[in-house]
C-alpha cells in the first residue's frame, strides 16, 4: 500500500494498535538523545507525536514534519506546545520546511519507506548547523530480512506499507557521504534477548 494513504488510514488506530517497534523506538530515542543539548529540532516523521511531546520538553523550537495529514491531525491535537510547529512535507522533494538552522534532526521509522537514502540525508545534513546531530531510529535490517514490515489491520484485511530494505552500512555510508560522522550505533532487542534479531537500529551522527 502506498505510503500517504496508508498512514492516513492507519492514523485513526495508530496509537492504540499493539506495536512493539513503535514503542521501542520511542524509548530508544529518549535514551540515545538524553545526553545531548539541543535548542532547535527538525523532527522528520513525527507521526502522531509520540516523540514530539518529549522533544518539546527539551527544545526551544520543534518543527515536526509528516507526509500524512491524518497523522499530523492526531499529533497537533495531542501536542499543544506553542513552540512546536507542525508541517505537512514530502522528504523526497526540496525541504522548503527547513531553514538550515537546526542543531538536531531526527528520523523515526521513516527511512524504511525511502528507496534512496542519499538525497534525503543530503537535505538533512544541509538542515543542520555545524556540530549539530542527526538521529536515526529504524526497524532493524535483520528484522526486514525476515519479512517484518510496517503493517496494520484494516476492514479489508492486513495492509502492508511500501518498504525498502537498507543494510546498516547503507545508512552509515549515505550519512558519511553527506558530511556526517557516526558517533553512536545501538541495536535494541525485544526483552533484551540477544539470541534473536534486534528490533530497532539507532544511529547518531554529528555534522
Amino acid at each position: 500500500m502506498s505510503i500517504e494513504p496508508a498512514y492516513d488510514q492507519w492514523s485513526a488506530q495508530y496509537d492504540t494498535d499493539k506495536n512493539r517497534t513503535r514503542d521501542m523506538e520511542g524509548r530508544v530515542l529518549r535514551a540515545e538523545l538524553k545526553g545531548l543539548s539541543f535548542a532547535r529540532v527538525l523532527e522528520i516523521g513525527c507521526g502522531t507525536g509520540k516523540n514530539t511531546e518529549w522533544l518539546a520538553t527539551r527544545a526551544e523550537h520543534v518543527t515536526a514534519v509528516d507526509f500524512s495529514e491524518g497523522m499530523l491531525a492526531k499529533a497537533s491535537a495531542k501536542v499543544r506546545s506553542s513552540h512546536v510547529h507542525f508541517v505537512k512535507g514530502d522528504v523526497l522533494q526540496p525541504w522548503t520546511f527547513s531553514n538550515g538552522s537546526y542543531d538536531l534532526v531526527t528520523f523515526s521509522l521513516i527511512l524504511e519507506h525511502i528507496e534512496h537514502l542519499g538525497p534525503v540525508l543530503r537535505e538533512a545534513s544541509a538542515s543542520l548547523l555545524s556540530g549539530g546531530h542527526l538521529y536515526i531510529g529504524e526497524l532493524h535490517p535483520f528484522k526486514q530480512y525476515s519479512g517484518t514490515k510496517a503493517r496494520f489491520g484494516a476492514e479489508h484485511g492486513t495492509q502492508v506499507v511500501t518498504c525498502f530494505d537498507h543494510h546498516v552500512s547503507e545508512f552509515i555510508h549515505a550519512a558519511s557521504d553527506n558530511g556526517l560522522r557516526l558517533l553512536q550505533l545501538g541495536e535494541h532487542f525485544d526483552d533484551e534477548d540477544r539470541s534473536k534479531a534486534p528490533r530497532v537500529l539507532a544511529l547518531v551522527f554529528q555534522k
